[in-house]
């Protein structure tokens, strides 16, 4: 059995919403990332032989924030 703790009670009412939560947020309102997603998938590649790719929407908000803050490949990890 596990303990519960003060922040598993009532105190999760009372948390503050991150910077990055809310930007997260906003960018899930803005974009239409099913529709995006529904465009993109025919031509995205499929599970083979080699690696699995990563999945496309991960892709798709990868690739937005490296144009909206110019960030490199290795700067978006």
């Amino acid at each position: 059995m596990k303990q519960t703790t003060l922040s598993a009670g009532s105190f999760d009412l009372y948390g503050k919403t991150t910077r990055r939560a809310k930007f997260l947020a906003d960018m899930d309102r803005v974009v239409p990332w099913v529709t995006l997603c529904a465009m993109i998938e025919p031509f995205y590649p499929k599970a083979g032989n080699g690696r699995p790719p990563v999945g496309l929407e991960r892709m798709l908000r990868i690739y937005f924030l490296q144009n909206w803050f110019n960030l490199s490949d290795p700067a978006a990890d």
